[in-house]
């Protein structure tokens, strides 16, 4: 483990709710951010700080964190860690902390959003009557009462839908590798077996890892006894887009809710769309498909509760020197 000097200087890599800052400042830190700051600048001043604070705005590898002389703590805003080397952080001493709880119910809702608009039609709906299309029959909706609905991992924002979701009368089945024993009054736990067998509708709520990378392709959708609905307000990499593409084309897939693509990485703002990946391009025209671009925890309300979270769990460990 590295020798530390700690000091009470923070570098706030993002912007964020203000509360984030006030709470630092109020606790005897000081909040250092920079509008224009570069990975080759933060290269060069971050030995100076003992505390960093980032959302997405840098990915903070090991080639990053070996510069980090004194660092003693990392606070992601957010739930996501991938951005981080978590691994070599710890074996040097750094602690690591994330804020899942702060915008699990904003996504949890978002989740039972996007399914209600689904099932029910409501985006196919809405632009025919505003084009003066009133078509009754044709959007006829599908209730969730009775439905099975499989949950993929019952952390944060998995048990935050399935209590959504108590209320609608729909049986919900979850399954996680690294839990037990969390039955409750909303869920029951199940196996993957019992999850393939019985689902109407799976959402997805994992981490991405080399383990959840390309989790739900072909193989994993052909798993399932019945056709299925999809959401997914994870990362896009947890499924193959391409195999959702196919499952979509054949039905095996009837409807999918897509809060993350595979494709967030590129710069749709500068592409144009015959640059678009051809199974964006099938996403985007079918109707079948509701999309939003990353914001099932980006609520008013959950930025707040995102910097306060943070906020508490740093100051629970580390106090700036008096």
């Amino acid at each position: 483990m590295q020798n530390k000097t700690f000091n009470n200087k923070v570098i706030l890599l993002d912007t964020n709710h203000p509360a984030l800052e006030q709470g630092f400042t109020e606790a005897g830190f000081s909040c250092d951010y920079f509008d224009d700051l570069s990975r080759d600048r933060l290269k060069h001043i971050i030995a100076n700080y003992s505390g960093i604070i980032v959302r997405s705005r840098f990915h903070l590898d090991r080639e990053l964190l070996s510069l980090a002389k004194n660092l003693a703590f990392i606070g992601r805003v957010g739930a996501g860690m991938e951005g981080i080397d978590i691994d070599y952080a710890e074996s040097v001493g750094i602690r690591c902390y994330n804020a899942p709880e702060g915008n699990r119910n904003a996504v949890g809702e978002h989740a039972t959003g996007m399914l209600l608009v689904l099932m029910n039609r409501m985006l196919i709906a809405d632009a025919e009557v505003r084009k003066g299309v009133w078509k009754r029959e044709e959007n006829r909706g599908v209730e969730l009462e009775g439905k099975v609905v499989g949950i993929i991992g019952y952390g944060n924002t998995g048990s935050a839908f399935a209590k959504k979701l108590a209320g609608f009368d729909c049986r919900i089945l979850a399954y996680d590798k690294y839990k037990e024993g969390f039955s409750d009054k909303h869920v029951t736990e199940a196996g993957m077996e019992e999850i393939f067998e019985e689902a109407d509708i799976l959402s997805l709520h994992v981490p991405l890892t080399e383990e959840t990378l390309y989790l739900v392709d072909d193989k994993y959708i052909e798993n399932f006894r019945k056709d299925i609905l999809l959401i997914n307000t994870s990362r896009g990499k947890v499924v193959k887009t391409s195999d959702l593409v196919d499952a979509l084309h054949s039905g095996k897939v009837f409807g999918a809710a897509l809060d993350v693509l595979e494709y967030e990485s590129l710069s749709f703002e500068s592409l144009q769309d015959d640059e678009f990946p051809a199974p964006y391009k099938y996403l985007i025209a079918s109707d079948r498909v509701i999309l939003s671009p990353h914001v099932a925890g980006w609520t008013h309300e959950s930025k707040l509760k995102l910097a306060e979270v943070i906020v508490a769990k740093v100051l629970a460990e580390f106090k700036p020197p008096a």
